[in-house]
């Protein structure tokens, strides 16, 4: 499966450079499509992320999202190669670390987002999220998962879809994806699947 996943990896790098190129406004419009709902009902500690190479601009929400009153937190990978959020407020300086992610200070604090809002090479209608392969969004989901409640939804643009991620155990599912189109609400989607009357031989 891991070699099937590379493969997926760098078809799905390849479009996402292509669909970045042909709509960099696509964050923005994202950010006027947002359903409020998830941040009245999620937050008020939402996680976000600072785009690198090609991954959809989440600048446009995250001043959505203070404007409407949202605590931010910026992922932070640690030497021993977990994940933890830290609390940001837009114009904190940052450091360059490992992966060309820029990231608060370490000394900063520490929170638990219950909004979680991340970025990814590819989805599929079963809430699968295929990311760069180092483990550690979903490590760190796991974790916050077992502290309490976090609804995570990946930002994408629409031509990001696949027909199936391969999924492994300790893969974490998306709840929610947002795109330049709109929302595609993948819980709701899993649930009715999982109600849906089985066929009759």
């Amino acid at each position: 499966m891991s070699e099937e996943k590379d493969l997926l990896r760098t078809a799905l790098k390849e479009r996402r450079e292509e669909l970045a190129a042909r709509d960099p406004d696509a964050g923005e419009t994202l950010a006027d499509k947002f359903p409020m709902k998830l941040f009245e009902r999620y937050g008020p500690t939402v996680a976000l992320y600072l785009p690198i190479g090609s991954e959809i601009d989440p600048k446009p929400l995250m001043g959505k999202l203070v404007a409407a009153g949202a605590k931010l937190a910026l992922p932070c990978v640690q030497e021993d190669g977990s994940m933890v959020y830290r609390a940001y407020t837009r114009g904190d300086m940052l450091e360059q670390r490992p992966f060309g992610l820029l990231e608060p200070n370490p000394e900063v604090l520490e929170v638990h987002p219950t909004l979680v809002i991340t970025p990814l090479l590819g989805f599929d209608r079963n809430g699968n999220r295929l990311g760069y392969g180092k483990g550690h969004y979903d490590r760190a989901l796991t974790r916050l998962r077992d502290q309490g409640r976090v609804f995570v939804c990946g930002l994408a643009y629409f031509g990001q879809e696949v027909e199936e991620v391969p999924a492994e155990p300790h893969d974490v599912p998306l709840d929610w994806v947002m795109t330049e189109r709109g929302s595609i609400p993948l819980f709701m989607m899993r649930a009715m699947a999982e109600n849906a009357p089985e066929a009759s031989d």
